[in-house]
């Protein structure tokens, strides 16, 4: 018969519990670093650019991509099918969607998921409502459609430039947020007759995305595209390559910046959960923000992967999914080191696909895990363990461009001060980083 034992936590009796705990905590980091494998796969069928992708609300693991292969004349063949169906567990095409005579600019689905909206070289990108049978495309407009009807039902214009990017809110259906060339983010309600707020910044808007969780916050990222050089000579663009995170109730000022990216930041996408992000960049990576964290927490990269335009997560958020100028989509664990398990499927007694999958844990395992990573956590801030953390391989383009990047900002820096020294008192005020980037905002 087993009896149970009490322990007894009287400090005196452990004098080397924190010595202990001090080595779980550096043998956790390190184990983490073992065992992170965050790329999982390579989806390829498209023969050129991957420009949008989007999630099917209803289907956990199906995603719809979109590329620039439309029109293509392929071994004397017209190519028209440029959108296609994926199954995320077996990295394969289910369906495909002819149509498209030239690029594919946007996708979206709807929310029962039995309807996929695209968009062409007429448009710039297209979103729909969370709960309702409206979307909107952005071009030199923004207009409003119904699934039943062929014209738009509303029609909203601020500007003469283009409108690149429009996102609905997911807790308020009837509001919506769109950049444009003018370096303008603008917020529309679809009960006004006109838009109610614009911000206009230094610098243009890729890309906006709503936080599910908190939907009145949003997080825009920034850089021009047209004005980036490649990062494979070892040069960075005089841009803003951040992404800033705003309450839509107080525009005025920033929330929080996040920071990391050395080129343009060109897509972005909030986890189910609302605690992280994923962004996609021109400097060929993807990196993993918290939404209150001003750098990244992951940056994932290969050799052959190019530029990215499109990032998405998982509907469970367990994964990451990209779009890259290289044709292809790669399948990206959320956790770089999460546990992998693979579940074959046979066929007349033949293993016919091998299917990845997160493994579920055992009682004794997943405690085992929580209690690793709560030593991590708690001695994080030593220095051995914070270096192991901390580490993350880059591409040696982008460390070089990284480091001529903080030269450049510390040098504005010291001019600014050198400046402020030499001026009278109070006539260069101190700008803060969160409003430098806003030029005014018009109601």
């Amino acid at each position: 018969m087993c009896q149970r034992v009490f322990r007894n936590f009287d400090p005196s009796l452990r004098t080397q519990e924190k010595a202990v705990e001090y080595v779980r905590a550096l043998n956790a980091a390190k184990m983490e670093k073992i065992f992170a494998r965050p790329f999982v796969g390579a989806m390829d069928g498209h023969i050129d650019s991957v420009s949008c992708m989007a999630k099917n609300p209803n289907h956990l693991k199906g995603i719809f991509s979109g590329s620039m292969d439309g029109g293509m004349l392929l071994l004397c063949c017209l190519v028209t099918v440029n959108i296609r169906l994926w199954d995320i567990a077996s990295r394969r095409t289910i369906c495909q969607f002819p149509g498209h005579q030239g690029a594919v600019r946007g996708l979206t689905a709807s929310t029962d998921g039995h309807i996929l909206v695209s968009c062409g070289t007429d448009c710039t990108a297209v979103d729909h409502q969370c709960d309702g049978n409206l979307f909107a495309t952005a071009g030199a407009q923004v207009d409003i459609w119904d699934h039943n009807r062929s014209q738009p039902v509303n029609s909203f214009e601020w500007g003469k430039d283009t409108v690149i990017s429009v996102r609905f809110n997911p807790g308020e259906p009837n509001v919506l947020a769109t950049s444009a060339n003018d370096r303008s983010i603008a917020i529309y309600d679809l009960r006004m007759s006109s838009p109610t707020t614009k911000l206009i910044m230094r610098t243009r808007t890729n890309s906006i995305s709503w936080n599910p969780m908190e939907p009145m916050n949003f997080t825009a990222t920034f850089g021009s595209l047209f004005s980036q050089k490649s990062l494979i000579h070892g040069s960075v663009a005089n841009e803003d390559c951040s992404c800033y995170s705003y309450d839509a109730r107080k525009l005025d000022e920033a929330k929080c910046v996040h920071k990391d990216h050395v080129s343009a930041v060109m897509d972005i996408d909030y986890s189910p959960t609302g605690r992280e992000f994923v962004t996609g960049s021109y400097d060929r990576t993807i990196r993993i923000f918290q939404y209150n964290g001003g750098h990244s927490r992951e940056i994932y990269h290969t050799k052959r992967m190019q530029r990215v335009f499109c990032v998405k997560f998982s509907c469970d958020g367990s994964y990451v999914i990209s779009g890259s100028d290289d044709a292809n989509l790669r399948l990206w664990k959320a956790n770089a080191s999460e546990q992998l398990g693979v579940i074959l499927l046979y066929q007349s007694g033949c293993i016919i696909t091998r299917i990845p999958t997160l493994l579920q844990l055992l009682p004794r395992e997943r405690k085992n895990h929580e209690y690793r990573e709560a030593v991590k956590n708690r001695y994080k801030h030593l220095p051995e363990v914070k270096r192991i953390v901390r580490h993350r391989h880059l591409l040696k383009p982008i460390f070089k461009a990284s480091a001529l990047r903080r030269i450049m900002i510390d040098a504005e820096r010291k001019k600014d001060e050198r400046r402020r020294a030499h001026s009278a008192p109070g006539s260069i005020p101190r700008e803060s980083i969160r409003k430098k980037r806003i030029i005014k905002e018009i109601e």
